[in-house]
């Protein structure tokens, strides 16, 4: 088709439909579908990071893993209580243990968790809850998490780290006000004690 021929030719629809460049109907659908999961995933994220508070533990610190564990926080691991109803816990991951290995916290307790390890990586997973750390020699990690319910909440290693690794698990013991109140001032096993008044009664 010569120049002459194209330029009385514009403007003419059957060879405007042979100069379009057409897409594949499969092709069209599979770039909607892509174009739709793309958008579904940034909303469930947008979601679960605000909405449902998830969040990606980073690295908040680094530590020495050869001297970790005889000085600074992790030389005496555990929960401090900041007052309004806030905690710090430091945990130190070891082969094959937890440190502390029980947490007590009364219902309601925003606790932040700085963890790190002094010899191998580990994880820390809490049962029935979103708090999920890999645990890396040399680098503090720290998440957040609110206790809003009364119970036992398991905590593991998820990382295999050897033969002694089914035995490196713990627990974070949310109880009620009064019954941390109760164990805050020595009282003994705030549990034991509630029911020796209830058998009293």
């Amino acid at each position: 088709m010569s120049d002459d021929t194209l330029d009385e030719s514009v403007g003419d629809p059957a060879i405007d439909e042979q100069l379009t460049m057409g897409i594949d109907p499969w092709e069209r659908n599979w770039m909607k579908l892509t174009i739709a999961l793309l958008v579904g995933f940034f909303a469930a994220v947008t979601v679960a990071g605000f909405a449902a508070g998830f969040q990606l533990p980073g690295a908040e610190d680094r530590v020495d893993p050869r001297t970790v564990a005889t000085e600074g926080p992790w030389a005496d691991p555990g929960v401090t209580d900041l007052g309004n109803g806030k905690f710090e816990a430091y945990v130190l991951a070891q082969v094959w243990s937890f440190s502390p290995r029980e947490i007590t916290l009364p219902v309601g307790a925003e606790i932040d968790i700085y963890i790190t390890s002094s010899d191998l990586q580990h994880g820390l997973k809490v049962t029935d809850t979103n708090v999920n750390i890999m645990v890396v020699p040399g680098q503090v990690s720290k998440v957040s998490y609110t206790f809003d319910e009364v119970g036992e909440f398991p905590y593991i290693c998820h990382e295999y780290c050897g033969s002694g690794h089914a035995a490196m698990f713990g627990t974070v013991n949310v109880v009620s006000e009064a019954d941390y109140a109760a164990l805050a001032e020595g009282g003994g096993d705030a549990e034991t004690e509630s029911t020796a008044e209830e058998g009293d009664e």
